[in-house]
Protein backbone atom coordinates (compact mmCIF):
# COMPACT_ATOMS: atom_id res chain seq x y z
CA UNK A 1 0.00 0.00 0.00
CA UNK A 2 1.04 3.62 -0.21
CA UNK A 3 2.66 4.78 3.00
CA UNK A 4 3.48 8.28 4.11
CA UNK A 5 6.90 9.73 3.44
CA UNK A 6 8.58 9.91 6.88
CA UNK A 7 10.43 13.14 7.66
CA UNK A 8 13.04 13.18 10.40
CA UNK A 9 13.14 16.46 12.36
CA UNK A 10 16.44 17.52 13.92
CA UNK A 11 15.88 20.84 15.69
CA UNK A 12 16.96 21.96 19.16
CA UNK A 13 14.15 24.49 19.68
CA UNK A 14 11.20 22.31 20.67
CA UNK A 15 8.61 25.02 19.91
CA UNK A 16 9.94 25.37 16.36
CA UNK A 17 10.23 21.58 16.04
CA UNK A 18 6.58 21.13 17.04
CA UNK A 19 5.50 23.80 14.56
CA UNK A 20 7.41 22.03 11.77
CA UNK A 21 5.90 18.69 12.79
CA UNK A 22 2.37 20.13 12.71
CA UNK A 23 2.96 21.69 9.29
CA UNK A 24 4.36 18.44 7.90
CA UNK A 25 1.40 16.42 9.14
CA UNK A 26 -0.98 18.94 7.55
CA UNK A 27 0.93 18.47 4.29
CA UNK A 28 0.48 14.70 4.44
CA UNK A 29 3.85 13.54 5.75
CA UNK A 30 4.67 11.32 8.70
CA UNK A 31 7.14 12.77 11.21
CA UNK A 32 9.58 11.44 13.77
CA UNK A 33 9.98 12.60 17.33
CA UNK A 34 12.27 15.65 17.04
CA UNK A 35 15.94 15.18 17.95
CA UNK A 36 17.73 18.12 19.55
CA UNK A 37 21.38 17.05 19.34
CA UNK A 38 23.88 15.13 17.24
CA UNK A 39 23.64 12.08 19.52
CA UNK A 40 19.83 12.13 19.69
CA UNK A 41 19.70 12.42 15.89
CA UNK A 42 21.81 9.29 15.38
CA UNK A 43 19.61 7.40 17.84
CA UNK A 44 16.46 8.60 16.08
CA UNK A 45 17.83 7.58 12.67
CA UNK A 46 18.56 4.05 13.87
CA UNK A 47 15.19 3.74 15.59
CA UNK A 48 12.77 5.38 13.14
CA UNK A 49 14.51 5.14 9.74
CA UNK A 50 13.11 8.31 8.11
CA UNK A 51 13.12 8.82 4.34
CA UNK A 52 14.34 12.43 4.46
CA UNK A 53 15.79 14.74 7.11
CA UNK A 54 15.29 18.36 8.12
CA UNK A 55 18.49 19.35 9.94
CA UNK A 56 18.87 22.55 11.90
CA UNK A 57 22.48 23.68 11.62
CA UNK A 58 22.56 24.94 15.22
CA UNK A 59 22.06 21.99 17.59
CA UNK A 60 22.49 21.42 21.33
CA UNK A 61 25.95 20.17 22.21
CA UNK A 62 29.41 20.45 20.72
CA UNK A 63 28.59 19.03 17.27
CA UNK A 64 26.19 20.86 14.97
CA UNK A 65 23.96 19.90 12.05
CA UNK A 66 26.76 20.16 9.53
CA UNK A 67 28.82 17.67 11.56
CA UNK A 68 25.79 15.37 11.50
CA UNK A 69 25.38 15.71 7.73
CA UNK A 70 29.05 14.87 7.19
CA UNK A 71 28.68 11.82 9.44
CA UNK A 72 25.67 10.64 7.43
CA UNK A 73 27.68 10.98 4.23
CA UNK A 74 30.24 8.54 5.67
CA UNK A 75 27.75 5.88 6.75
CA UNK A 76 24.81 6.08 4.37
CA UNK A 77 23.15 8.42 1.97
CA UNK A 78 19.91 10.12 2.98
CA UNK A 79 18.40 13.24 1.43
CA UNK A 80 18.44 16.16 3.83
CA UNK A 81 17.55 19.83 3.99
CA UNK A 82 19.41 22.30 6.18
CA UNK A 83 17.34 24.65 8.34
CA UNK A 84 19.00 27.75 9.75
CA UNK A 85 18.43 31.32 10.87
CA UNK A 86 21.93 32.16 9.64
CA UNK A 87 22.47 32.93 5.97
CA UNK A 88 25.91 34.50 6.35
CA UNK A 89 28.66 33.50 3.92
CA UNK A 90 30.75 31.36 6.36
CA UNK A 91 27.69 29.31 7.42
CA UNK A 92 26.56 28.84 3.83
CA UNK A 93 30.10 27.85 2.87
CA UNK A 94 30.29 25.13 5.54
CA UNK A 95 26.79 23.94 4.67
CA UNK A 96 27.61 23.64 0.96
CA UNK A 97 30.52 21.33 1.79
CA UNK A 98 28.00 18.80 3.14
CA UNK A 99 26.06 18.79 -0.17
CA UNK A 100 22.52 19.37 1.16
CA UNK A 101 19.59 18.79 -1.16
CA UNK A 102 18.15 22.16 -0.14
CA UNK A 103 18.66 25.03 2.29
CA UNK A 104 15.75 26.72 4.08
CA UNK A 105 16.31 29.99 5.93
CA UNK A 106 14.05 30.62 8.92
CA UNK A 107 11.37 31.77 9.03
CA UNK A 108 9.85 29.77 6.18
CA UNK A 109 6.23 28.96 5.40
CA UNK A 110 4.43 25.71 4.81
CA UNK A 111 4.49 26.08 1.02
CA UNK A 112 8.26 26.58 1.00
CA UNK A 113 8.67 23.52 3.21
CA UNK A 114 6.52 21.38 0.91
CA UNK A 115 8.32 22.52 -2.24
CA UNK A 116 11.75 21.91 -0.73
CA UNK A 117 10.87 18.37 0.40
CA UNK A 118 9.35 17.34 -2.93
CA UNK A 119 12.26 18.74 -4.96
CA UNK A 120 14.70 17.16 -2.53
CA UNK A 121 13.11 13.71 -2.95
CA UNK A 122 12.98 14.09 -6.71
CA UNK A 123 16.60 15.16 -7.11
CA UNK A 124 18.00 12.71 -4.59
CA UNK A 125 16.20 9.68 -6.00
CA UNK A 126 17.29 10.57 -9.53
CA UNK A 127 20.93 10.92 -8.50
CA UNK A 128 21.24 7.99 -6.10
CA UNK A 129 18.41 5.62 -6.91
CA UNK A 130 16.97 4.32 -10.16
CA UNK A 131 14.47 6.04 -12.41
CA UNK A 132 12.37 5.00 -15.36
CA UNK A 133 13.16 7.62 -17.97
CA UNK A 134 10.36 10.09 -18.55
CA UNK A 135 8.10 9.14 -15.63
CA UNK A 136 7.82 10.26 -12.04
CA UNK A 137 8.76 7.00 -10.32
CA UNK A 138 11.94 6.47 -8.33
CA UNK A 139 13.38 3.57 -6.39
CA UNK A 140 14.92 4.19 -2.97
CA UNK A 141 15.89 1.22 -0.82
CA UNK A 142 12.83 -1.06 -0.55
CA UNK A 143 10.28 1.51 -1.77
CA UNK A 144 9.05 3.27 -4.87
CA UNK A 145 8.29 6.97 -4.76
CA UNK A 146 5.47 7.49 -7.26
CA UNK A 147 4.40 10.99 -8.28
CA UNK A 148 0.66 11.55 -7.96
CA UNK A 149 -0.58 15.09 -8.31
CA UNK A 150 1.94 17.39 -6.64
CA UNK A 151 3.25 14.87 -4.12
CA UNK A 152 5.30 11.70 -4.01
CA UNK A 153 3.66 8.59 -2.60
CA UNK A 154 5.89 6.06 -0.89
CA UNK A 155 4.96 2.51 -1.93
CA UNK A 156 6.70 -0.48 -0.40
CA UNK A 157 7.78 -2.95 -3.10
CA UNK A 158 6.42 -5.78 -0.93
CA UNK A 159 2.93 -4.17 -1.02
CA UNK A 160 2.66 -4.23 -4.83
CA UNK A 161 0.30 -7.03 -5.93
CA UNK A 162 0.79 -6.82 -9.69
CA UNK A 163 1.53 -4.52 -12.61
CA UNK A 164 -0.95 -4.13 -15.45
CA UNK A 165 0.07 -2.66 -18.80
CA UNK A 166 -2.36 -0.49 -20.74
CA UNK A 167 -0.59 0.79 -23.81
CA UNK A 168 2.02 3.34 -22.75
CA UNK A 169 0.76 3.32 -19.14
CA UNK A 170 1.18 0.95 -16.20
CA UNK A 171 -1.32 0.47 -13.40
CA UNK A 172 0.54 -0.33 -10.19
CA UNK A 173 -1.91 -2.33 -8.08
CA UNK A 174 -1.09 -2.39 -4.36
CA UNK A 175 -2.76 -3.95 -1.35
CA UNK A 176 -4.84 -0.78 -0.80
CA UNK A 177 -4.91 1.31 -3.98
CA UNK A 178 -3.46 1.69 -7.46
CA UNK A 179 -1.38 4.27 -9.31
CA UNK A 180 -1.19 5.11 -13.00
CA UNK A 181 2.28 5.82 -14.37
CA UNK A 182 3.60 6.38 -17.87
CA UNK A 183 5.93 3.47 -18.67
CA UNK A 184 6.23 0.15 -20.45
CA UNK A 185 5.87 -3.00 -18.38
CA UNK A 186 9.48 -4.02 -19.01
CA UNK A 187 10.77 -0.60 -17.98
CA UNK A 188 8.96 -0.87 -14.68
CA UNK A 189 10.23 -4.38 -14.04
CA UNK A 190 13.76 -3.13 -14.77
CA UNK A 191 13.19 -0.32 -12.28
CA UNK A 192 12.04 -2.63 -9.50
CA UNK A 193 14.74 -5.23 -10.22
CA UNK A 194 13.18 -7.73 -7.83
CA UNK A 195 13.25 -11.49 -8.20
CA UNK A 196 9.81 -11.57 -6.61
CA UNK A 197 8.16 -10.17 -9.76
CA UNK A 198 7.38 -12.44 -12.69
CA UNK A 199 5.86 -11.58 -16.04
CA UNK A 200 2.96 -13.96 -16.70
CA UNK A 201 1.41 -12.24 -19.72
CA UNK A 202 2.42 -9.55 -22.18
CA UNK A 203 0.28 -7.14 -20.13
CA UNK A 204 0.78 -8.45 -16.57
CA UNK A 205 3.56 -9.06 -14.08
CA UNK A 206 2.84 -10.35 -10.59
CA UNK A 207 4.46 -10.27 -7.18
CA UNK A 208 4.96 -13.96 -6.44
CA UNK A 209 4.57 -13.45 -2.69
CA UNK A 210 0.91 -12.50 -3.25
CA UNK A 211 -0.10 -15.35 -5.59
CA UNK A 212 -2.93 -17.39 -4.03
CA UNK A 213 -3.42 -20.02 -6.73
CA UNK A 214 -2.41 -20.96 -10.27
CA UNK A 215 -4.73 -22.54 -12.83
CA UNK A 216 -4.19 -23.57 -16.44
CA UNK A 217 -4.95 -20.08 -17.76
CA UNK A 218 -4.68 -17.64 -14.88
CA UNK A 219 -3.48 -16.77 -11.38
CA UNK A 220 -5.44 -15.48 -8.42
CA UNK A 221 -4.10 -12.57 -6.38
CA UNK A 222 -6.19 -10.99 -3.60
CA UNK A 223 -9.38 -12.30 -5.20
CA UNK A 224 -8.47 -10.97 -8.66
CA UNK A 225 -7.93 -13.20 -11.68
CA UNK A 226 -4.76 -12.41 -13.63
CA UNK A 227 -4.43 -13.95 -17.13
CA UNK A 228 -1.33 -16.03 -17.84
CA UNK A 229 -0.04 -17.18 -21.21
CA UNK A 230 0.78 -20.89 -21.45
CA UNK A 231 4.50 -20.36 -22.08
CA UNK A 232 4.89 -17.87 -19.24
CA UNK A 233 2.78 -19.98 -16.90
CA UNK A 234 4.94 -23.03 -17.63
CA UNK A 235 8.08 -20.97 -17.01
CA UNK A 236 6.58 -19.75 -13.73
CA UNK A 237 5.87 -23.31 -12.61
CA UNK A 238 9.46 -24.29 -13.42
CA UNK A 239 10.72 -21.27 -11.48
CA UNK A 240 8.61 -22.26 -8.49
CA UNK A 241 9.69 -25.91 -8.98
CA UNK A 242 6.06 -26.93 -9.39
CA UNK A 243 6.31 -28.34 -12.90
Amino acid sequence: MATLVKVGIIEDDMIIAQGISDALEQLGYETTEPAASYTEALEMLAREKPDILLIDIQLSGRKDGIDLALKLAEDKRLPFIFLTANSDAPTVGRAKAANPSAYLVKPFNKEELFTSIEICLHNFSRSSGKEVTGIESHLMNDSLFIKSGQSYNKVLISDILYLESDGVYIQVHTTKTKFLVRSTLQQYLDLISSGKFFRVHRSYAVNLTHVDSITSESLMIAGREIPASKAMRDELLRTLKLG
